[in-house]
């Protein structure tokens, strides 16, 4: 919305000083022709807003101007500040909007805090993108427009239908009356109703998504820790192949992006981890395995082992004997 955009705006310029058009335009992702046609729109209302033309020119406040706001003490500004990292700015789609909201909380600070919060935020990191080992934090990637329906039919409290892709099966159009999103390990869950039954769907395996007008049959309530626990329970509990691995710590990401859930891990005395890991069904956990060579070893059920051992012996076979000719 316009309105936010000025608010952002008026902040960007209160907090950095001195910026071009090119560099606000940068910042709230508009064309220059629009920062110039706010920054006319802030003037003709009042806001002190100025051009300095010349090399180091740009456009700034006249010295003093400030929208107050109060009763948000250092440390609070902190927390909002370390919570809304960069990592953070990704989850829920939310990036845009918390990125203004960061400019709020520090322009809502006396002037003599603002610096040193900025300074102490800057030394607290919450979930890198990789751990010392340097393996990468995978982030499912979520469609902008997917993100957007869900989220806005989850919080108007509104039907959403959606073509979800389950794995190596074509996508199929769902209708549920949505409860909540969950961001786990890199993986957002909408948890939903269909039918009356609960459903809990990967956003990243929804091709397209919408938000319908009618409401949604839920309650007006909801404990999402309480009910991500009951459904992780009750996953766990269904007829699925549970398989114990060995795996190196390089490759463990890898194996937990293709698994449907961990449940148990543990080193080994030789660098390696041990895994229990579920899968959907045994083709599912061989394919899965499969793709990490030698790097993985199952332990057990035996059915997987036998499996595994007939495709390499296959594969062998196949290779045993060189091409012929040219």
């Amino acid at each position: 919305m316009r309105a936010d955009r000025l608010v952002a705006l008026v902040l960007l310029l209160r907090q950095r000083g001195r910026l071009t058009s090119e560099a606000l335009a940068r910042e709230l992702e508009v064309s220059t022709r629009t920062v110039l046609r706010d920054i006319e729109a802030l003037s003709t209302a009042g806001v002190p807003v100025y051009a300095e033309r010349g090399r180091h020119g740009g456009f700034a406040l006249l010295p003093g101007f400030r929208s107050e706001l109060t009763g948000l003490n250092q440390e609070e500004a902190l927390a909002l500040l370390t919570v809304g990292s960069e990592r953070g700015e990704r989850i829920f789609g939310l990036g845009a909007a918390l990125g203004s909201a960061m400019r709020k909380v520090v322009d809502a600070l006396p002037a003599g805090h603002q610096a040193s919060v900025s300074d102490a935020a800057q030394r607290l990191l919450i979930e890198p993108e990789t751990d010392l080992l340097s393996r990468r934090t995978v982030t499912e990637g979520v469609a902008a427009a997917v993100m957007s329906e869900v989220r806005s039919a989850v919080l108007s409290g509104h039907k959403v239908r959606f073509d979800y892709a389950a794995l190596d099966k074509p996508p199929q159009q769902r209708t549920v009356d949505p409860i909540g999103l969950v961001t786990v390990r890199g993986r957002t869950y909408l948890l939903a109703i269909r039918e009356g039954e609960d459903r809990t769907y990967r956003l990243s395996r929804m091709v397209t998504a919408t938000e319908l007008a009618e409401p949604a049959q839920r309650p007006d309530r909801v404990d999402l820790n309480r009910i991500w626990r009951e459904r992780t329970a009750r996953f766990l509990a269904e007829d699925h192949l549970t398989v114990l691995v060995r795996i190196k710590p390089t490759r463990r990401e890898e194996l937990l992006n293709a698994a449907r859930a961990v449940r148990a891990e543990e080193p080994e005395p030789d660098a390696w981890l041990r895994l229990e890991v579920t899968f959907e069904d045994l083709r599912h956990a061989v394919w899965a395995l499969w793709q990490l060579g030698t790097d993985v070893e199952a332990l057990a059920p035996d059915s997987l082992r036998v499996a595994l051992r007939n495709r390499a012996a296959t594969v062998a076979a196949r290779y045993e004997e060189p091409l012929t000719g040219p």
